[in-house]
């Protein structure tokens, strides 16, 4: 056999070996980061802070805080309506953490949800 492509990748030198390193770099640092992600939490507040909710990085409410003047028996869609805006909103909030964290872990490149 001749002088020409010896197979590997162009550019040898170990070019698939420094891949797979980085690949492995990054899936353990995208673990980390799920981790971390999992363990967060954000309040929010609703109604001028009658209605506090707090959630964690999987979406589950934690806790739920309603204060005695909010509880009015003749609205209690109005209450009904503070609970979802703080829910909501402390979901925003955990999911906005969530991205920047994921952000830095793969170093701001775009991975499909769920990844």
């Amino acid at each position: 056999m001749g002088k020409g492509y010896g197979g590997g990748f162009p550019g040898g030198g170990g070019g698939m070996g420094n891949l797979m390193a980085q690949a492995q770099k990054l899936q353990r640092e995208m673990e980390k980061a799920k981790e971390e992600v999992a363990a967060m939490t954000a309040e929010a507040t609703a109604g001028g802070g009658v209605v506090t909710a707090t959630v964690d990085g999987g979406h589950r409410v934690l806790s739920l805080a309603i204060a005695a003047a909010a509880v009015d028996p003749n609205d209690v869609e109005m209450l009904q309506d503070l609970v979802v805006a703080a829910v909501n909103e402390a979901m925003r909030k955990v999911d906005e953490a969530a991205a920047a964290r994921m952000a830095r872990a793969t170093g701001g490149m775009g991975l499909p949800p769920g990844f």
